[in-house]
């Protein structure tokens, strides 16, 4: 195996990786929501309001690198 092919597949790695974080975010968000929708207290209600939140941030941060990697695979692309 040459030096590309390993740096090749470790890059498809961390992209596979990227979307399963993603995926794995998109669930928690979904039930954040619904302890939002019918949480039992306030306290439920609030504490999945923020959850939501930092769970957002999260989900931009690994949008914005799964966008970063889909840019560098595209043929002749810039590299800063």
């Amino acid at each position: 195996m040459t030096e590309t092919s390993s740096t090749t597949e470790e890059a498809e790695a961390a992209f596979q990786d990227l979307h399963a974080q993603r995926e794995d975010l998109e669930r928690q968000l979904s039930l954040a929501r619904m302890h939002q929708q019918f949480g039992t207290g306030q306290d439920d209600v609030d504490r999945a309001a923020s959850t939501e939140k930092s769970l957002l941030l999260c989900l931009d941060r690994v949008l914005t690198q799964i966008r970063a990697a889909e840019y560098k695979r595209q043929p002749n692309a810039r590299r800063w």
